[in-house]
């Protein structure tokens, strides 16, 4: 059960955007933004406050990969793993971010929750590939070594 605090900020976001069905998908993209996950209880909450029914609201949420259920770490890190990256050797800068955070692709979430790792198809960014970015800062260029002292800053920061 999340404490009052959250549903008095799901009011502002629904206050923001206005009750109506169409706000569904900005006021979602704004609890996760606030959050960096979308708590399902709060998915539920803002589905009776717009007025559809719950199998709706997570028929979208689910639709579309950007949100997540889970909550995330501080650092959301995203490996690109398209052709570009993929063939520019991202699989083992996915590794060594595994290998110094202690997790795994089953289990990406640090238990401190200051780390999340995460593979994409594409970042958009093929030029620079191999690319990853850290909470939408891009990090072009990198190299196992170069991802494991980004991991070294970010605990220092």
């Amino acid at each position: 059960m999340l404490d009052q605090g959250y549903y008095d900020k799901a009011d502002e976001i629904v206050a923001s955007h206005g009750a109506y069905q169409e706000s569904l998908i900005p006021i979602i993209q704004d609890i996760q933004s606030e959050y960096r996950y979308l708590p399902p209880e709060l998915l539920s909450y803002v589905a009776e406050k717009i007025g559809i029914s719950e199998a709706k609201a997570y028929s979208v949420a689910t639709f579309y990969e950007n949100f997540s259920f889970e909550p995330k770490g501080k650092y959301v890190i995203k490996v690109c793993n398209g052709t570009a990256c993929h063939v520019r050797k991202s699989i083992p800068i996915l590794e060594r971010l595994y290998s110094e955070l202690g997790i795994s692709g089953e289990k990406n979430t640090t238990d401190d929750m200051l780390f999340t790792v995460e593979t994409v198809s594409c970042l958009g960014a093929c030029g620079l590939a191999p690319v990853l970015t850290v909470n939408d800062t891009v990090y072009p260029k990198m190299t196992p070594d170069a991802a494991a002292e980004l991991i070294h800053e970010l605990r220092g920061a």
